[in-house]
């Protein structure tokens, strides 16, 4: 059975849009037991939350269920190794000054080297990042939704 991890912009758009809320509990109908959390994009919606009230919505309704269920992806120091080498790699080849990598980017390579570890199609609307991504870290991921 395939794995699948969601990228924290497929749950800040469910916040944001009802359509995308309706499109996150369509996917999770039927793919709840295949999803794992990862704990880069709990990170990011932590950060990201506007309030404390907020931080404990996305505690209880996200990560709490996929924490009773042993379902949470954690990078190993192997994965923060190879990110760390893919970042330095990539910022080589494509002359770009670390200092002015964007923090967002630095988590996808984390996210995208945890991914790869624990076998886990990554699934997200920031194809971009991770095309490029891909060309440093071998991974699988899809746009939304998988059928």
């Amino acid at each position: 059975m395939t794995k699948y991890v969601l990228d924290t912009n497929l749950y800040v758009q469910a916040f944001r849009s009802e359509t995308a809320a309706e499109q996150l509990s369509h996917y999770y109908s039927s793919f709840t037991p295949a999803t794992y959390l990862s704990s880069v994009v709990l990170h990011e919606l932590l950060v990201g939350a506007t309030s404390p009230s907020k931080s404990h919505d996305i505690l209880q309704s996200i990560a709490l269920p996929f924490q009773r269920t042993g379902r949470v992806i954690t990078p190993s120091a192997q994965a923060w190794q190879v990110a760390g080498e893919a970042i330095a790699q990539m910022a080589r080849r494509e002359k770009r000054d670390l200092r002015s990598i964007p923090k967002s980017l630095v988590n996808d390579f984390l996210l995208a080297a945890s991914c790869r570890e624990s076998g886990a199609m990554l699934v997200t609307e920031n194809l971009k990042d991770f095309a490029l991504i891909k060309r440093y870290v071998k991974l699988s991921f899809e746009e939304p939704w998988p059928a």
